[in-house]
């Protein structure tokens, strides 16, 4: 279980987000119990959610205030990785799949050739973090060039001084999503320059508390996954400012808002089943997501959108189910 099952951690503002309709439009405009509340009071089912482990724990802290209001509602929240979450959405398994990345084409044909409707909703946003070992001293800032010599397949970047030779001659270990996360891909399409490019010698986890634990653990350590996972361990690892080309910056919630922290800031998505939001369960938990959104989304340590914006997410989920 991800740390954030046993409490959410204040921290952060508001900013930007889409509401993109995907496929199909129509069938009933009622939304449903807004918020789980009394107008919805023999609310029973299962809500079944899975994918990202970036916005796990944004799904969980929802998924939990919402059974209190609901309980009679069983919500299932899974952390296999955004692509392994979407082979779940599109085979049917799952009614809500939350990603870190948009939808790729291939997942989008398997959606089809199944059946498969969905509406995606941006929830949040969040700025990728590079991180280090507090004993790493000599690391000031990273290029983007420098992390793609570091992280691009066929890399001899073996320690610190193949990266700049006024660093020491130390081991260079590094930590990352597996190859199912939307992380990684997002990661390696901005900074390698192709999605799902990189070395493979590095070590893999879709459980981004693996990765803080390895890089707080080894002096010589770099990693990278979600804001929120650095949030929740900064007194373990050390962050690492990125220069895009603007000179470097760190990813704060300031300049997530602004865009200046480029480009590692993201949003962040969850998708929603056209056949499961026909079930008043699943339709009362998106009006709930959406209302709790702006508090629990920085109480987990990510960037809530403008209000206006998950007004514009409800209106779209009206329209789709």
């Amino acid at each position: 279980m991800l740390p954030f099952s046993q409490s959410h951690t204040p921290l952060l503002t508001s900013l930007f987000a889409s509401v993109l309709l995907l496929v199909g439009c129509g069938g009933d405009t009622g939304s449903g119990a807004e918020g789980g509340n009394s107008e919805a009071p023999a609310l029973s089912g299962t809500v079944r959610l899975d994918g990202s482990s970036t916005v796990f724990p944004i799904s969980e802290a929802i998924a939990e205030e919402f059974q209190i209001l609901n309980q009679g509602v069983r919500v299932t929240v899974g952390s296999s990785g955004t692509g392994g979450g979407f082979s779940k959405f599109m085979a049917g398994e799952t009614d809500i799949n939350d990603a870190s990345r948009a939808v790729k084409a291939e997942e989008i044909e398997l959606g089809k050739a199944q059946g498969v409707e969905y509406l995606e909703l941006s929830v949040a946003y969040d700025g990728l973090s590079i991180v280090v070992n507090p004993a790493n001293t000599w690391v000031d800032a990273l290029t983007v060039a420098e992390l793609k010599r570091i992280w691009e397949p066929g890399s001899t970047v073996d320690s610190w001084n193949d990266v700049r030779p006024e660093w020491p001659d130390k081991p260079l270990h590094l930590y990352g999503p597996g190859t199912d996360s939307g992380t990684f891909d997002y990661f390696t399409e901005v900074v390698v320059g192709a999605t799902g490019a990189a070395r493979p010698d590095y070590t893999a986890s879709e459980n981004d508390n693996i990765l803080v634990q390895g890089v707080a653990g080894d002096e010589g350590g770099l990693g990278f996954f979600g804001f929120a996972y650095y949030e929740h361990s900064a007194s373990q690892l050390r962050l690492i400012p990125v220069d895009g080309g603007t000179g470097p910056v760190a990813p704060t919630a300031e300049t997530i808002n602004n865009g200046s922290y480029s480009p590692l800031s993201r949003p962040l998505f969850i998708y929603v089943s056209k056949a499961s939001a026909a079930r008043p369960e699943v339709r009362a938990f998106i009006d709930f997501y959406l209302d709790a959104a702006p508090s629990l989304v920085t109480d987990v340590g990510y960037i809530p959108l403008p209000a206006d914006q998950y007004a514009a997410g409800k209106a779209a989920f009206a329209a789709f189910h």
